[in-house]
């Protein structure tokens, strides 16, 4: 079909939208679902450095005990745990609650909050468990 006007796109893209906080958070989710796949490959490799020995479960634990290694890890469980709090908010909707747009953007906002919240609680927990 021929775009008659020459406006405007014959599809809408991104750059016409003005971001809204459920967009963001759509957008999120679908990364932080992405990045799981690595951080779950990451766990696989310490579970096998762990089944293959002592000095490799040991280089393992040193590679992932480092600066980088635990920055990595610290994104890992934030991408977890955000990722399950937009599991939750799309839960929610599929029982058919908080559609409204006010409701759904307090949701947005609220899932960054709390998925950040909860990665701070889950890193003090293991530390204080560590000593």
């Amino acid at each position: 079909m021929a775009n008659v006007t020459n406006k405007r796109p014959l599809s809408p893209h991104l750059q016409i939208y003005k971001p809204i906080p459920t967009m963001v958070m759509s957008i999120v989710h679908r990364i932080t679902g992405g990045a799981l796949y690595v951080g779950t490959l990451l766990v696989a490799w310490w579970l096998i450095g762990a089944a293959t020995g002592q000095a490799y479960y040991d280089w393992v634990n040193w590679i992932l005990g480092s600066i980088i290694g635990k920055l990595v890890l610290l994104g890992y469980t934030w991408a977890l745990l955000h990722h399950m709090v937009g599991g939750f908010r799309h839960f929610v909707w599929d029982l058919g609650y908080g559609l409204d747009k006010d409701v759904s953007t307090k949701m947005a906002q609220a899932s960054i909050v709390i998925s950040l919240c909860l990665t701070v609680l889950v890193w003090v927990i293991g530390f204080l468990i560590r000593f």
